[in-house]
């Protein structure tokens, strides 16, 4: 390798374009992290050259890092071409910043200025029949329309292209640089600059590093970025796939038109939760993949050399076409019906549970043909799953190693016994005797529900989904609200927490007082109401008779009956319309308890019981 200390003028000077190969991530700078403190450092070398008048000795440049660059052969005549091995995310920018500082310096600055930014913008004199070749930088394929539009100062950029990082970067440099520059009025814009130009053309400096031959540009790469920085896994797996496939000769455009293109998204860059942590959606696809693959489980932060140690030995175009046919499969699981055994299984357990561990299970499940796991073999997995999860939750049974118990469950799916994979996963998880993997029994649920302080044993959203569940059985599915709403209703204590002040006790009873306390937060005092109603019933007494001695117009069960459709309070509505306190609380405790283990019903009674509330 040969390192440089170069500035832009350096770089962009002469005839050149710097080409970032398609298997480099897209854009991804932004605005807060990257474009607003690039643009400070401009502006403030810009200003100390104004404020040093001629005399510019005293003006320290602004380092912008590094990138390293491959030298590539090209037909005579061509314009000179380098490959953007690492940097290409601030070469982009800086061409970004360039291109919007040379739109404004050429409505108010002078001639000389107008020449200097534009040689180092535009490739002058290039083959017509390669238009492209007039741009100093060429980014990889997702961003290069973007980029064209942009450079190319198009205000009518809309729609999605509008909202490219590539377009927002243009645009955030030439307002930034525009007002800047306008800040005394249209006759000081000159000076200022000028005193840019200055600053854009000779003080700023970057480290270039160019390979020279026999250099391995992957194994630099690596070194380069695989240390944790914003580099995703998947950025790694996919520079390491097509140089190899470039080395092989294959046909690399068209490998990444056909199976990887579509990975080039923001939606597949978005965070995801993944258990208790939130990572870009292609890592955790990636993870649920390779822990498929390997039939064990890959840490969050060992993706790459698990893929280095799975790919090895196999050709670029066979891991590709695993990976665009598991993609698939993994979307489709990402678009389970909002409701039935695949959407109650993706909202209980894989978003309210956060239990991302089953992910490689549901690959393998989802992965093969109906033919290869029928349908029902796939619902009874998740119903197995599901019970097995919400019913040592209830029971208040650790968590932990669930992720090694998933592992296992998926090394038992992929081994031939001719089983069906449904009765599998329900075996598997029935046979199971150790406490920390034990699935409950019906007593221990109707116990655990009936008696333990939910409200406060649980998350609120755990809760909650255990009461929307219930509600859900409850209602019929013929009906046209035949499902609770999801996430959005609060969860209400029809006892008050604060029952002293409306629900006093006479005489005063200390053991009856401290029972109220003990059940106060059981299953049997809690029903869903929505979030407008719940401050209205607050304390209220439970009688329109005990809220008219408060000087108020109507208790809690008439507001209830009146502004609520939960199948949970109307059964209260018809049956305790007089009362509500202890008895009554512990009574429905233990009906509900009984409707959650028909809900999620034990290992003995799940395959005849296809309960999909």
């Amino acid at each position: 390798m040969k390192a440089s200390t170069l500035t832009p003028n350096d770089l962009f000077g002469m005839p050149c374009q710097y080409i970032v190969p398609l298997f480099q991530r897209p854009y991804v700078w932004n605005e807060e992290e990257q474009w607003a403190p690039l643009w400070e450092d401009v502006r403030s070398v810009a200003e100390a050259i104004l404020s040093a008048g001629w005399n510019e000795s005293g003006v320290g440049p602004h380092f912008l890092g590094a990138i390293v660059l491959d030298q590539q052969l090209v037909p005579p005549g061509s314009v000179p071409q380098r490959h953007v091995i690492d940097g290409q995310q601030r070469l982009t920018t800086l061409q970004l910043l360039l291109d919007a500082a040379d739109e404004v310096i050429r409505s108010h600055g002078g001639d000389d200025d107008k020449h200097e930014i534009g040689r180092l913008v535009v490739n002058k004199d290039t083959n017509p029949q390669r238009p492209n070749d007039r741009f100093k930088v060429w980014p990889t394929d997702r961003d290069q329309l973007a980029f064209l539009t942009a450079m190319d100062n198009d205000t009518s950029i809309v729609g999605d292209l509008s909202k490219s990082k590539i377009a927002m970067a243009h645009t955030f440099f030439g307002t930034s640089v525009g007002e800047w520059a306008l800040e005394e009025g249209p006759d000081g814009a000159a000076p200022r600059l000028h005193a840019l130009t200055r600053t854009l053309t000779q003080f700023l400096k970057l480290v270039v590093i160019d390979l020279e031959p026999g250099d391995n540009p992957q194994v630099i790469f690596e070194a380069l970025n695989h240390r944790g920085a914003p580099l995703l896994a998947a950025d790694l797996i996919k520079n390491r796939i097509f140089h190899l496939a470039q080395l092989a000769g294959d046909d690399v455009h068209a490998l990444y038109e056909t199976h990887w293109k579509v990975f080039d998204n923001d939606d597949w860059r978005r965070k995801v939760t993944q258990g208790r942590l939130f990572r870009p959606r292609i890592d955790v696809f990636m993870n649920y993949w390779l822990a498929l693959q390997l039939k064990r489980e890959v840490s969050t932060d060992k993706i790459y050399e698990s893929f280095l140690e799975y790919g090895s030995g196999k050709s670029p175009a066979s891991l590709l076409s695993q990976l665009a046919d598991s993609r698939e499969v993994y979307d489709s699981i990402e678009r389970f019906p909002a409701h039935g055994v695949e959407g109650n299984f993706a909202y209980r357990v894989l978003n309210v549970m956060q239990a991302s561990v089953w992910g490689p299970v549901l690959l393998y499940l989802y992965g093969g043909s109906d033919v290869a796991v029928p349908l029902e073999e796939r619902q009874l997995a998740l119903r197995a799953i599901e019970s097995w999860s919400v019913r040592r939750m209830i029971c208040r049974y650790t968590a932990k190693a669930i992720n090694q118990l998933a592992i296992e469950l998926l090394r038992k799916l992929l081994e031939p016994n001719g089983q069906p994979a449904g009765q599998q996963v329900l075996s598997f998880l029935a046979d199971e005797t150790v406490d920390s993997r034990l699935w409950p029994t019906d007593a221990a649920v109707r116990e655990a529900a009936a008696i333990q302080p939910l409200y406060t044993a649980l998350s609120r959203a755990r809760l909650r989904m255990i009461l929307e569940a219930l509600e859900d059985a409850k209602r019929s599915p013929l009906s046209e609200d035949a499902h609770c709403p999801r996430g959005v209703l609060t969860i209400e204590h029809i006892l008050p927490q604060g029952w002293g002040e409306h629900w006093p006790l006479e005489p005063h009873d200390e053991v009856v007082a401290a029972k109220r306390d003990r059940i106060l937060h059981t299953i049997g005092n809690l029903t869903l109401v929505s979030k407008r109603l719940n401050p209205a019933l607050s304390n209220l007494p439970w009688t329109d008779a005990a809220a008219k001695l408060k000087n108020r117009d109507k208790g809690k069960l008439s507001l209830l009956h009146d502004h609520s459709d939960m199948k949970l309070t109307r059964i209260i509505e018809d049956t305790h319309a007089d009362h509500w306190g202890e008895d009554t609380i512990a009574t429905r405790a233990i009906d509900l308890s009984d409707e959650v283990v028909k809900v999620w019903p034990s290992s003995m009674t799940m395959s005849i019981s296809p309960h999909t509330v």
